[in-house]
Formats: structure tokens, sequence, C-alpha cells
């Protein structure tokens, strides 16, 4: 890859492997590289150890959106989502497992898939993205079996809440979606810029991203990064932060996220942000969590850069990765 390039990288996607020792990440030429952790977090790294294991080329557009399942790494980019398996892909192997597409109704469009989670009781995968729709695809078969149609512009982010088996959505439309995920339909919406409080029409209505934890969603995008309680449906805090949140996240008695700025930031319930604590890239897309692993526990954030940054404790930026 030449300097143009590398000037021009965005990662928009990471995900931890299931043992903890691999990051991969994805950017916006389709390429997805993995990193060792182990060999990263070793008293005796070195330059090399902050460079890929192995890098190939997943998709032709960007890999939007990426998971990992107990066996497989799961990435999306325009209109398809790959597999590939982590024993395989450990071993320097990158051929995908599976290649599969949701049915589109216009097949002019092909839509990006921003937005994967898994629905670990029924073992499915919960799709969203361009065309609007979320489409559930069975991973045991590889059959997609349910489309939850509803939003009127694309979807950005999802969440899934296992005690209630409840799907959430947000979208560009400005809405979050709450679906039963058993019935297939929605049982509550949000539209969070028609609250004055959170409301920010300077940057627009849309919903980038959205994390669930118990009683409480987190959201923003267009709108103010708010905390709302589900049972009442209200927002309780709303956060002071510049700029549109790209990515969120519950970690302990904390909300991290990260957008616009080269800053984590550390919110805490009440409303109030705790810290900012500046990265590398200008500009942030991702956040990751490692918590499968004690000895790789690790958080790893990255945006429009070849850079990923790694901390080793929130507050703590160890080293950067670089694709």
């Amino acid at each position: 890859m030449g300097p143009v390039e590398l000037l021009h990288m965005s990662v928009f996607s990471q995900s931890f492997s299931p043992c903890g020792r691999f990051l991969a990440a994805g950017n916006n030429y389709g390429e997805i590289a993995l990193f060792s952790l182990s060999a990263a977090l070793s008293p005796d790294a070195t330059k090399m150890s902050h460079k890929p294991v192995l890098t190939f080329t997943a998709h032709e557009g960007p890999v939007f959106s990426m998971l990992s399942t107990d066996t497989h790494l799961i990435s999306a980019g325009n209109g398809e989502i790959s597999a590939w398996s982590w024993t395989e892909l450990s071993k320097k192997n990158a051929k995908a497992v599976w290649t599969k597409r949701p049915t589109y109704k216009s097949t002019l469009e092909i839509p990006e898939i921003n937005a994967m989670i898994i629905n670990p009781k029924e073992n499915s995968l919960i799709v969203g993205g361009g065309d609007n729709n979320i489409h559930i695809m069975d991973l045991e078969t590889g059959t997609f079996k349910l489309v939850l149609q509803g939003h009127t512009d694309y979807i950005h982010c999802l969440s899934f809440m296992e005690r209630d088996d409840q799907i959430f959505s947000g979208g560009e439309d400005g809405a979050v979606r709450i679906w039963d995920s058993r019935a297939g339909r929605a049982v509550h919406c949000v539209e969070v810029f028609k609250y004055e409080e959170c409301a920010r029409p300077q940057f627009g209505k849309w919903i980038s991203c959205l994390a669930t934890d118990s009683d409480w969603m987190v959201c923003g995008g267009g709108p103010s990064l708010s905390l709302w309680h589900l049972r009442s449906m209200s927002a309780t805090s709303v956060f002071p932060l510049a700029g549109c949140q790209r990515q969120a996240a519950f970690h302990q008695d904390l909300i991290l996220a990260v957008g616009e700025g080269s800053c984590v930031s550390h919110c805490l319930l009440g409303g109030d942000v705790k810290a900012q604590i500046p990265c590398t890239s200008p500009s942030l897309n991702t956040l990751a969590l490692n918590l499968n692993s004690t000895e790789h526990r690790v958080m790893s954030v990255a945006g429009s850069s070849n850079q990923i940054d790694v901390f080793t404790n929130i507050s703590y930026r160890a080293f950067s990765l670089s694709f």
C-alpha cells in the first residue's frame, strides 16, 4: 500500500478473537488486519510486534462492521457478510468459510451493512444497514429467516438485550426502534431529536451510536449523547460532548464514547464528563473492549488513520498498532 492510501486510511471496525489473543481491524479499503496482542503486550515487544501478523482483502468496499462468535470472525461490507475461521486465521490462512447476502428488494443498489450483533439464545445474526431493514440470519443453517421493517432511512447501529429478547436499532431517520425479536415487530420508537434537551438541529437528527445495559440505553449522533431509562422511556442525562459520537459502550460505572475529535470520553452516568483521553487519530470511529481475557485485557480505539491505539487500562494509552 502506497503512502497516499496510508494517508487516507480509516479503520471502521474491530473485533477481538474469542481467546482474546488477537485483534482484527477492518479498513476503508476492504482489508482486515490481524494483530497478535500477546506479541504486542509482551515485555520483549519490538516495532514489528505492532504490525499485523496477517492482512487480507475481505470485501470490495469498506469493512463497515465486524464481530466474533466462539469460532468465527464475521465481517460485513457492501451488501455481503463473510465468515472466517479463527483457527485458520491464527495459522495465517484467510479463506472465507461462507459469504452471504441478505435478500434486497432492489438489485441495482448494494446497501452497506453498518451494524451486526448476535442473538446468542437463537444463534442468529442480526444485520442492519443501507436498505433501512433489519435482516435476521440463522447461523446454524445460513438462511435469512426474518426482515424487520420500520425505519425510513438507513440503519447505523444495533444492540441486543438478552433479558427481554429485544433488538434496538438506531438510524439516519432519527429514530431508535425497539423490537420484540420473537414476534418480529417494533414495540417502541423514540425520536431522540424531538426532545429539546438532546436536539442539535445544526448536526442533524441521525442516531449513529447505541448501547444498552440492563435498564439503560445510551444513544447519540446528531442529537447529544444521552442516557435513557428504559422503563420510563425518559432521558435522565445528556452529556456535554462536542461533535457527533460514533460509538458508545457501558463499562463498569462509566459510559465510554468516541466520535468527531481525537479523544475517548469517560462519562459518568449522572451526566458529567469525567475525563477525555487523547488518541492518535484526529477523528474516531470505533472503540472495542477485550474483556474475555485477563492477560490481554485492553481497550482499542481507531478512526481516521492507520493507527489503532491500545489502552492497558481505560485511562492509559500504552502503544499504537499500525495497519
